[in-house]
């Protein structure tokens, strides 16, 4: 299947920068659309950022503006960079892989991937 791995969490000062990671293995060879969502305890998680296959971005409002979604396909990776940070963005941080429909079934069936999350906490 797919295994996803975020890095880059850590403490910060409101206004400081993060620049989170998400690195693909296992079986990488079809289209994902990949996603970044994030949680605080007690809350449901939430829609952050999407990234389709195709390069298309999406934001959530809450972040637009201040995170941009990448991607670099050739390391099977894609990355938030995170700009003006404020504490509400403090929250553990997860992505989220969804394979197309032209990957093979048994990568479909076990999709969507989830990462284990990396924490982000924004200090004022």
């Amino acid at each position: 299947q797919v295994r996803l791995v975020e890095s880059g969490g850590g403490s910060v000062q409101a206004g400081g920068s993060l620049s989170l990671s998400c690195v693909a293995s296992g079986y990488t060879y079809c289209n994902f659309d990949v996603s970044w969502f994030r949680q605080t305890p007690g809350k449901e998680r939430e829609f952050v950022s999407l990234i389709d296959s195709d390069g298309s971005t999406t934001y959530a409002d809450s972040v637009k503006g201040r995170f941009t979604i990448s991607q670099d396909k050739s390391k099977n990776m894609v990355s938030l960079q995170m700009n003006d940070l404020k504490p509400e963005d403090s929250a553990m941080y997860y992505c989220k892989a969804d394979s197309r429909r032209r990957c093979p079934a048994p990568v479909v069936a076990g999709s969507p991937y989830w990462g284990q999350g990396t924490q982000v906490s924004v200090s004022s």
